[in-house]
């Protein structure tokens, strides 16, 4: 059984599904990023709820079974399809709401959630979205690489992000390696989706979650994910660390008490704003 039917298993029923990766839960943190959650969505999971100081990140995979109805307190109203990406720079707040596009069906998608500079958690929010035809292929011998943002060998995201990061979404046929380059200055690790990945040899299971960020650094910044097992699939984050400090009140995640307690009181007062009456 594959490592994604596993969790389903352990879930089954459900409306929200997930195995999570938090940068506070482990020696090695993630910085930038402070979390991901690996998710499969079947019904109304994130009803509308605010952000400050950080982007949420939303990215369907493939195999998803649906689209996101996705919305915002700046009139942003889209629908994430299969293989896209929606970003929100939170800022100094916003209010956010995502629902599945059809009910009955499954969402499967990551949830990203990537710190902003302390700079820019007091800018305006905005939001970046990305179609899935759109996001770049890498193609090498028994590998598919799509970079929906940051870039691989020449192949370059569109998206023009608030944070530096990448993410390389990585799909492996049996018996397949794929060699990866992590950039200058960035700290990376790898999420399993489907299947065994060895990561440098070493094979990394969604039961043991603390291994998601156990990557191997070698001298020459090359890590080797491989399939020995059957088809897999693989996530691989990078980014430059912000070393910054996380003061962290439900959704909201600022560099400063001072700063939190700013933005919960905005929140309080209306501040974010509100979304528009669904039609």
């Amino acid at each position: 059984m594959s490592s994604s039917a596993r969790l389903q298993r352990m879930n089954h029923g459900s409306q929200f599904r997930a195995f999570s990766l938090r940068g506070d839960q482990y020696a090695k943190p993630i910085d930038p990023f402070l979390g991901v959650d690996h998710a499969w969505i079947s019904g109304p999971t994130f009803p509308p709820h605010p952000h400050a100081g950080f982007s949420a990140v939303s990215y369907l995979f493939l195999d998803s079974e649906t689209g996101i109805d996705n919305r915002d307190s700046l009139g942003n109203r889209n629908l994430i399809q299969p293989g896209g990406l929606h970003w929100t720079a939170a800022g100094q707040g916003i209010v956010h709401e995502e629902v599945p596009a059809e009910p009955g069906k499954t969402v499967h998608m990551l949830q990203i959630f990537i710190n902003l500079s302390e700079r820019k958690q007091d800018a305006a929010p905005f939001a970046l979205s990305l179609e899935a035809q759109d996001v770049p292929v890498v193609y090498k011998p028994g590998a598919k690489i799509r970079v929906p943002f940051g870039c691989l060998e020449g192949a370059v995201s569109p998206l023009a992000v608030p944070t530096e990061v990448r993410l390389l979404d990585i799909s492996l046929e049996d018996g397949s390696e794929v060699a990866i380059s992590i950039p200058e200055g960035h700290v990376a690790f790898v999420m399993p989706i489907d299947g065994e990945v060895l990561v440098d040899g070493k094979p990394l299971d969604l039961t043991k979650p603390e291994a998601a960020v156990d990557l191997p650094q070698t001298a020459d910044r090359v890590v080797t994910l491989a399939a020995k097992k059957g088809n897999a699939k693989a996530v691989m984050f990078s980014g430059v660390p912000l070393n910054q400090p996380v003061f962290w009140q439900g959704p909201l995640a600022l560099a400063s008490a001072e700063a939190l307690t700013k933005a919960v009181s905005g929140y309080q007062r209306g501040a974010f704003g509100t979304l528009q009456a669904v039609n």
